[in-house]
């Protein structure tokens, strides 16, 4: 299972990569659950990864956040451009539209607006547990949705409303379990996030998760503060011993 961390300017960035995570994951809390960052500091960032990835054979990857959108598929294609021509491995975009349609036609114009750029970068559709009251379509979907869109790559859970509660509360080790199962039957990666906690890591596993996606964890507890690499270099620990 690899270790995604989500920094909010550079100097985040290199604590995560000093704390030895597999995914630095560029976004903004302040505009939401995946909020986007500025272009400027997802390409600062990616310069950073690369010098990093000159002096080590394990290869850190690089993700990024073009927000939390409802039905703007117009608009989430060119951020998602963005992102990629700026550098990112992976795309990542929040689903808060009500229905199933609206969740596919975005995720088409995403997916097509990168693979027609670079058919190696990875678009990362991410659903959330707390669906029921942020109102957006349920990650429970996400086979019907899966195939109807073209190209796509890791289905993630995450939660919309930013207030403590894990996805693991709303969803349960079960519901995880059924979500994480439905996107690797599409032949997806699956990654779960959302408020987690250290306690979380051995549930995340036991599920089978591919990437689990913290960013509030290693702020020690308060997703505002500042990442600090002693808690990723401890979370990584427990990722790998667990």
């Amino acid at each position: 299972m690899k270790l995604l961390v989500s920094p909010r300017d550079v100097e985040e960035a290199s604590a995560v990569i000093r704390g030895d995570a597999d995914i630095v994951d560029v976004k903004n809390p302040r505009e939401g659950s995946l909020g986007a960052n500025f272009p400027w500091i997802v390409r600062r960032v990616r310069d950073i990864v690369d010098r990093e990835n000159r002096r080590r054979e394990n290869r850190i990857e690089m993700s990024a956040a073009i927000g939390d959108f409802d039905f703007k598929p117009g608009t989430a294609a060119l951020a998602a451009l963005g992102v990629a021509v700026a550098g990112a491995d992976y795309v990542k975009v929040g689903l808060l539209v009500r229905k199933r349609e609206e969740a596919t036609e975005l995720l088409n114009a995403v997916s097509r607006a990168v693979k027609e750029y670079d058919c190696s970068k990875n678009v990362v559709a991410a659903f959330f547990a707390d669906f029921e009251r942020a109102c957006t379509v349920s990650p429970f979907e996400i086979s019907e949705i899966g195939h109807a869109v073209e190209e796509l790559d890791v289905a993630m859970v995450d939660t919309a409303v930013k207030d403590g509660r894990s996805s693991f509360e709303f969803l349960g080790e079960e519901g995880m379990q059924r979500f994480v199962d439905d996107a690797h039957a599409m032949g997806l990666k699956a990654a779960v996030a959302g408020a987690l906690k250290f306690e979380d890591v051995p549930k995340a596993k036991r599920i089978g998760a591919d990437i689990l996606g913290v960013r509030g964890i290693v702020c020690g507890g308060d997703r505002e503060s500042s990442v600090r690499e002693e808690l990723v270099r401890a979370l990584k620990m427990r990722v790998k011993s667990t």
